[in-house]
């Protein structure tokens, strides 16, 4: 790989450039951009690797004076990166422990460097605040790959506004904290007492030290699994928030069969998150609220319907919330909130379920339903065969406008074709010897050169000798998708045995935008596809109901 030429004015840059001249880490340029609502938009490239005007970033770096010096923060991260590899959390738990003690000779593995930065932060009182730049820096470096021990910053922030006005002197529960930041987030910053259990002992540590550290006094933070060995039997909270372990078949089902939690019905293997959701219900106070994060197929998966008509019978399931796709940056899959009610006394109960539907919605934007959007409906109205939660169906079968939503879906469905069309990249003639036949470089040599980072979905640059569409499309070829399935038909990515082939960045960069080119095509594809299928059912239903009737064009020709 050779040396990328210093960006000229004019150009267009990738994050890793911006790090680059900016003397900092990809992920503070992360950072910048999700901090700051004036950092400049992307003006070309894919969602994985954007493109952006130099003028603009270099405008806009003088405006905040990111000047070449690399910041405390960072610096202590590189340090404990160094040290500790991939046991980040072992290092966050360190790290917080002489922040709360910096007399401390016990500074577990931490090197000399990251000592001298860490009470450095203490002697200017910064303490609070280098531990949670150590938490942003965590999560963000784990949210992509999904982690229980953090949740994503947005899931945090629609909980904490349906939790709404929780009182100074609630009881707030989390019963699979992690590292503390949903428990510490919703509610006033001072008042509520905050009691949280996680099965990490590093997580659970850490915790505890940002809540010293950040000045809360009433958080008590214990370990253990909570389901298999609950430290809180006796408690009963105003509200209980949780986002748990998900797709855990081993959450101890068979050691618990009897157990009184199951009030609603016993979770099978795979219904974990319904266990997590009852020991939630059976912490709840009379007239508390739990808040759970669930994945949008536990609304509708065969396995949890009894359960699913039990909470609805008898009136403890007060909304259901459908979250914008991506939500969690780990996966673009929808996420949703059940929020449940213990009632004060009998009567008390529920007698329907608001559905909101929030996926059409920009990411970070309202979380307020427009009234097109929520839908309360009558209990005996979900008790049928399925028993189907998800918010979507309830909201598009009580205010569907179909002549609207069927010529809306295909405007967009021709718009979509045609915009297809121009995606798919111009390719010549090629002279038929494979780019991996000749020299090639593996990813794990690249991993070990600090060339490619493992922190998302899939590998990117960590370079600008490296361009990660060029990687990815190269990674996503025959010869490493072949590499990398086993003889069942499995995919799992092999990052030892990857290679991709030896080129210039330039070069590079003419194969990574056809890559981009081709992964956008993909894309759009599948949302024509979608919409196919949506407008076909739409359309059959419409016909089949009244709603809709044959065009003129359909009917036929009268009869003489």
């Amino acid at each position: 790989m050779s040396d990328a030429p210093a960006p000229q004015a004019g150009s267009l840059v990738t994050g890793s450039e911006i790090a680059r001249f900016a003397g900092v880490t990809r992920a503070a340029v992360s950072n910048w951009r999700r901090r700051y609502d004036d950092f400049p938009a992307p003006v070309g490239g894919g969602a994985g690797s954007p493109l952006f005007a130099l003028a603009d970033v270099q405008a806009w770096l003088a405006k905040q004076r990111k000047g070449q010096d690399l910041s405390e923060d960072v610096q202590l991260w590189q340090a404990l990166r160094g040290a500790y590899g991939d046991d980040m959390l072992a290092a966050l738990a360190d790290a917080a422990r002489l922040l709360a003690d910096p007399a401390s000779e016990a500074c577990g593995a931490l090197p000399a460097e990251a000592v001298r930065l860490l009470r450095g932060a203490v002697e200017a009182g910064a303490e609070g605040e280098m531990s949670r730049a150590l938490a942003e820096r965590f999560t963000d470096s784990v949210r992509r790959a999904g982690s229980d021990l953090v949740t994503p910053p947005r899931i945090v922030r629609a909980v904490r506004h349906f939790a709404a006005d929780v009182a100074a002197d609630a009881t707030v529960f989390d019963p699979a904290c992690g590292i503390g930041t949903l428990l510490m987030s919703v509610g006033p910053e001072q008042g509520p007492r905050r009691c949280g259990q996680e099965a990490d002992a590093r997580g659970a540590g850490f915790a505890r030290s940002r809540a010293a550290l950040a000045g809360l006094t009433r958080v008590t933070i214990a370990e253990g699994d909570s389901l298999r060995a609950d430290q809180w039997p006796d408690l009963r909270a105003d509200l209980v928030v949780c986002d748990p372990p998900v797709a855990d078949s081993d959450w101890g089902r068979e050691e618990l069969l009897l157990d009184s939690r199951w009030e609603f019905g016993t979770p099978s293997r795979a219904e974990g998150e319904l266990a997590w959701l009852q020991h939630a219900y059976a912490h709840t106070a009379p007239g508390g609220r739990v808040l759970m994060v669930m994945s949008a197929s536990v609304a509708y998966r065969k396995a949890g319907r009894r359960i699913r008509a039990e909470l609805v019978r008898r009136g403890v399931l007060t909304q259901v919330v459908a979250l914008p796709p991506g939500s969690a940056a780990s996966h673009a899959l929808p996420l949703h909130v059940w929020e449940l009610r213990r009632p004060q006394s009998p009567g008390d109960e529920a007698d329907s379920v608001r559905m909101v539907d929030l996926t059409r919605n920009e990411l970070d934007g309202s979380l307020d339903p427009k009234p097109e959007q929520a839908v309360d409906v009558p209990l005996i109205e979900l008790l049928d065969d399925a028993v189907d939660l998800t918010p979507g169906r309830h909201v598009r079968e009580s205010q569907r406008d179909y002549v609207a939503a069927y010529d809306d879906l295909r405007r967009e469905l021709t718009e979509q074709v045609r915009r297809l069309a121009e995606l798919l990249p111009r390719l010549s003639g090629g002279e038929g010897v494979g780019a991996l036949d000749g020299p090639s470089v593996s990813v794990a040599d690249l991993a070990r050169a600090g060339l490619v980072e493992f922190g998302d979905a899939e590998p990117v640059s960590a370079s600008d000798q490296l361009d990660t569409d060029f990687l990815r499309g190269f990674l996503r070829g025959a010869a490493n998708t072949r590499r990398s399935t086993s003889s069942s038909g499995t995919f799992r990515f092999d990052a030892k045995g990857a290679r991709i082939p030896q080129m210039d960045i330039a070069e590079q960069r003419r194969y990574g935008a056809a890559f981009r080119a081709l992964q956008e095509f993909e894309e759009r594809a599948r949302r024509v596809a979608e919409l196919s299928k949506e407008a076909a059912g739409l359309a059959r239903e419409g016909l089949g109901s009244g709603a809709l009737e044959p065009g003129q064009e359909a009917r036929p020709a009268p009869a003489e």
